[in-house]
Parts: structure tokens; C-alpha cells; sequence
């Protein structure tokens, strides 16, 4: 039974989420196998708020601290030859890969 792989990319930095990305589609095109992505996802915000004066004193001015989180889908036919180069990989450590394979 043919198996499809499902990718799922998260960073913080985009660069190195792109250059991911750019990895894995060069070995899909070099295997030959169907691929469909990347497709981005929406970018969570996280934001925190804080008061630049410790005593509470002062002018009333803030730090406005936001991180976004960056996401990619990737979907493939999973053959061995593909999942195999695909395990070896190199990726930056703020890079974080879910895959999940699953039967047609």
C-alpha cells in the first residue's frame, strides 16, 4: 500500500525554516516523488507587555516583547529510499520536525 508523509515545521527563525524546507524539496525532486508544499501556516504572535519601571513610579512607558513562531506543511509520498535521506538531514536546532506517515 502506497504510504504519504506529512511534515510539519516549526521555527522561530525563518531562514533556517526556509532553508529546511528548500533541503527537503531538492531530495523529493532528486528521488522523483509527488510532493505538495510548503504551505505556510498562520504565524502565531506571542506577545508580552511589561512596564519599563521596576517601582511602578515614573512615566507610564512599556516593553512591547513579541515572538513569532513560523510553521510549514509538507505533504509527500513516502517511499524508503525518500524516508531514509530525509532521516539523515541536517537541521538546525531551532528547527522542530513532526512527520507523521499515514496509508492512503
Amino acid at each position: 500500500m502506497p504510504q504519504t508523509a506529512r511534515i510539519k515545521l516549526t521555527s522561530t527563525n525563518l531562514e533556517n525554516l526556509a532553508q529546511v524546507c528548500e533541503d527537503i524539496k531538492s531530495i523529493t525532486e532528486r528521488t522523483g516523488v509527488k510532493v505538495k508544499g510548503p504551505q505556510p501556516l498562520p504565524t502565531k504572535k506571542l506577545k508580552v507587555v511589561t512596564r519599563k519601571s521596576p517601582c511602578g513610579q515614573g512615566s507610564h512607558t512599556f516593553d512591547r516583547w513579541e515572538m513569532r513562531v513560523h510553521r510549514r506543511l509538507i505533504d509527500l509520498d513516502a517511499d524508503d529510499r525518500t524516508m531514509r535521506q530525509l532521516m539523515r538531514l541536517r537541521v538546525p536546532e531551532d528547527v522542530f520536525i513532526e512527520v507523521n506517515l499515514s496509508v492512503r
